[in-house]
């Protein structure tokens, strides 16, 4: 771990996301092993955090946890910067329709972050869950902000992208994506091809406001073992229209631009 800049506020935010990296509460000593700060640095910054609410500590388990100011400030900027709040009527309404897997997500500076998801089966599960970041150029979602979004700062978002590879399927260089979302600019429709989990499909949409700008997508997922991807395209009129649905509600909402990107390097091409 890097160390940050933003003086003692930027180290007390990267306090945080390390303990929220856990996805449990965590001992101090295994924050300081990974802790870019000296053992009274850290230790001083979590004691603010705690005075402020920020952070829980339990005397039992001696451990740290997110404490609740931290869960009210999560709530409030879910409720105020977030499509799930108006989406929520259409993605259940989706999900029940049919019967798979719904996801609704909004680009995080290169990375998709999914703000909601909707399970009508317990027969399989996808990786993406509420709150969760995955990358944006193996998910149907991502795929389909990514294809939408004005040239430059599209590019911008390109250049965050690692191309790991997650399966064979998986895109490894920024031609063959490229190609891909001229194709799903034309088609207006994503489809993750087991691209970021080996058995899981889905059909994805951009959510457009004011008819062109994009906010976020919405899709449908769900297992090879239950659907090929025709069958799954299949879904396209119902996603589509339920994407329509949350751009018109979202049109008159204010929401912050997450697609802006660091500017782009000397010399690079949209």
């Amino acid at each position: 771990m890097s160390k940050p800049d933003g003086g003692t506020v930027g180290k007390a935010l990267e306090v945080l996301d390390q303990v929220a990296s856990f996805g449990r509460p965590v001992r101090f000593s295994r924050l300081l092993e990974t802790s870019p700060y000296p053992k009274a640095t850290l230790f001083r910054l979590v004691q603010t955090l705690m005075h402020q609410n920020m952070l829980e500590y339990d005397d039992i388990t001696q451990t740290y946890a997110p404490g609740l100011r931290l869960v009210r400030l999560a709530h409030a900027a879910w409720a105020q910067s977030s499509l799930a709040p108006i989406a929520r009527p259409f993605v259940d309404e989706l999900a029940t329709t049919v019967g798979e897997a719904v996801h609704l997500a909004q680009l995080d500076h290169g990375q998709v972050l999914f703000v909601d998801k909707r399970r009508t089966t317990n027969l399989y599960d996808t990786l993406a869950q509420a709150g969760q970041v995955a990358p944006a150029y193996c998910t149907g979602v991502g795929k389909a902000i990514l294809a939408f979004m004005p040239a430059e700062r599209r590019q911008r978002a390109l250049m965050q992208q690692a191309f790991m590879k997650y399966t064979a399927a998986t895109h490894s260089d920024l031609d063959t994506l490229k190609t891909e979302l001229d194709r799903i600019r034309k088609d207006g429709v994503a489809f993750d091809r087991e691209e970021h989990e080996k058995g899981i499909i889905s059909i994805a949409a951009p959510i457009l406001a004011g008819g062109d700008h994009v906010i976020g997508a919405l899709s449908i997922a769900t297992s090879t073992s239950r659907h090929s991807l025709d069958a799954l395209d299949g879904f396209r009129p119902k996603l589509l229209a339920t994407a329509g649905q949350i751009g018109t509600e979202a049109a008159n909402w204010q929401f912050p631009d997450t697609t802006i990107t660091p500017p782009l390097p000397v010399g690079a091409q949209a």
